[in-house]
C-alpha cells in the first residue's frame, strides 16, 4: 500500500476497529515520509461468482450490492449505516451457505426479504430493477401483495 499524498511505502498503523459492517476493518495510517494520516477499510475477499441472467459470471462484489441497496434507499429512513449493515447481513448470509456461484436471482430475493422488512419504498424501488415489471398493473400488484400486510397502521 502506497501513502496517497506522497505514494510513500513506510506506513504506520495508529489506529484499528470494526467498522459499522462487521465484514469490514477501519484502519487510521500514518505515513511515515509526509506525516500525513488517511483511513483504510479492509475487507474479507470472497471468491464467489454471481451467475447472471444472461449466463455470464462476475466476481461478487459487497461494494455493488451496496450500490443497489443506497440506490433502492435513497430518501428513505434507512441511513447509509443501516445499508452498509444490511450488505455486511447479506453477505454474510451468502458466506454462510458456502457456496462458490449465487444466481442473481438468489442475490435479488435476499435482498428483497431484507428490504421488505425494512421499508416499502426501498422495496418497492429494488422490486422495480430487479423483477422489471413491465406496467403499472404489475407494480400495483406486487403492492398490494407484498407491502401492504407488511405496513403497520399509523
Amino acid at each position: 500500500m502506497k501513502c496517497p499524498f506522497c505514494y510513500g511505502t513506510s506506513l504506520k498503523v495508529i489506529d484499528s476497529r470494526d467498522s459499522v459492517d462487521a465484514n469490514v476493518i477501519r484502519r487510521r495510517r500514518e505515513c511515515q515520509d509526509c506525516q500525513k494520516r488517511f483511513t483504510t477499510f479492509e475487507t474479507v475477499e470472497l471468491s464467489m461468482q454471481v451467475l447472471k441472467r444472461d449466463g455470464r459470471y462476475e466476481d461478487f462484489k459487497q461494494a455493488k450490492l451496496v450500490q443497489g441497496l443506497e440506490a433502492a434507499c435513497h430518501h428513505t429512513k434507512i441511513s447509509r449505516d443501516q445499508v452498509n449493515v444490511l450488505a455486511g447481513n447479506i453477505t454474510g448470509e451468502i458466506m454462510q451457505r458456502q457456496e462458490r456461484v449465487i444466481t442473481t436471482e438468489k442475490l435479488g430475493e435476499l435482498v428483497m426479504d431484507a428490504l421488505r422488512k425494512l421499508d416499502p419504498v426501498a422495496y418497492i424501488r429494488f422490486a422495480c430493477v430487479y423483477r422489471r415489471f413491465k406496467d403499472i398493473d404489475e407494480v400495483v400488484r406486487e403492492i398490494k401483495i407484498n407491502v401492504k400486510e407488511n405496513v403497520p397502521c399509523p
